[in-house]
């Protein structure tokens, strides 16, 4: 699919297809890999998104805002899980998947459309 969509329908290839079991990959091993490290791994798979985002493609410039950007989400979580229900707390790592899991979809859907 890297050499685009007529070489991949001349070899044989039904592109739309792949794309659809692409993206349901895509979000199975994003909640196994999330299933696996817990909620606040979840933070390490959209945060590079996120500076990739912002920045480009510079890898010099990515890795260390998706350090940022990581630290200061997982921050907002736990400060937005303390504030939403005194004097309860609700864990940093619901909050986190709760406003990221839209973000991945809507990465993931990105992605998807910008190659079709």
């Amino acid at each position: 699919m890297a050499l685009g969509h007529d070489t991949g329908r001349a070899l044989g290839l039904r592109p739309e297809r792949f794309w659809a079991a692409a993206c349901l990959s895509v979000m199975i091993l994003a909640g196994a890999a999330t299933a696996a490290a817990g909620p606040i791994g979840f933070v390490g798979l959209v945060a590079p998104h996120i500076a990739r985002a912002v920045t480009g493609p510079d890898n010099r410039r990515v890795l260390p805002l998706s350090a940022l950007f990581a630290a200061s989400t997982l921050l907002g979580a736990d400060i937005l899980g303390r504030i939403v229900a005194p004097p309860n707390e609700i864990a940093a790592g619901i909050v986190a998947t709760i406003l990221g899991g839209p973000f991945f979809i809507h990465v993931v859907r990105r992605f998807r459309l910008a190659r079709l």
